[in-house]
């Protein structure tokens, strides 16, 4: 199991907190492939800590769908099937639908600068077609959004399934257009009006469309 050497190590976190982050961003990019073999006494010489917090990690991982535990036998990377998309934007466009809803209450002038400067970073990336930092950067116009709806329980929810988005995309499941770049301008202007049900559709709108995308894509 080939594990990098030269990977950052943050510092003043916990050591479980430092595994999972890394093991979680190596299953992600790829680095750790599906259906890997995961050896916790590796794992824990790669990582500097002891194979406590890596057991712990890859408990937390199994129950957010990215390793299976087989007791005694093998702990594994899931398999990553492209047409997952329909199995997980939905319900991510659900929630981010609802986080616009509920932001509007919460809005103010450096919350919407914010997400206009971020856009403006997004429609960047896509022109040069840098699509990780595009990728990065929708991200953050949408956590703007999500962070003031001010809900714990949303901002869980979709940080878990944002982690599985960030693997399609690295497994080319979604793909970044130039769509997003107008349909995120809407969304900022109709929360200028503090419209919250036109929001609530463009948002969902927005998350769903990559699923029509990806099965109109020429190469499927």
């Amino acid at each position: 199991m080939p594990i990098p050497i030269n990977h950052a190590k943050p510092i003043r976190i916990s050591a479980k907190e430092n595994a999972f982050n890394q093991l979680q961003q190596w299953i992600i990019d790829g680095t750790l492939r599906p259906e890997e073999k995961l050896n916790d006494t590796e794992l824990a010489q790669a990582l500097g800590v002891s194979r406590t917090p890596i057991r712990e990690s890859l408990q937390l991982l199994e129950v957010q769908g990215f390793v299976e535990m087989f007791p005694g036998k093998a702990t594994q990377v899931t398999t990553v099937k492209k047409k997952d998309i329909k199995d997980l934007l939905p319900p991510l466009a659900s929630l981010q639908a609802l986080s616009a809803e509920l932001a509007i209450a919460n809005l103010d002038d450096e919350t919407i600068n914010m997400m206009e400067d971020t856009n403006e970073r997004f429609s960047q990336a896509i022109q040069s077609k840098d699509y990780f930092s595009a990728l990065k950067i929708d991200e953050e116009f949408h956590q703007i959004i999500v962070d003031a709806a001010n809900n714990p329980y949303i901002t869980a929810m979709v940080a878990n399934l944002q982690a599985h988005v960030r693997r399609l995309f690295f497994h080319n499941s979604i793909v970044l257009t130039t769509n997003s770049i107008q349909e995120h301008a809407t969304i900022i202007e109709l929360l200028k009006k503090r419209d919250a049900t036109s929001v609530s559709q463009v948002m969902r709108d927005n998350w769903l469309r990559a699923i029509e995308e990806f099965y109109t894509r020429e190469d499927l």
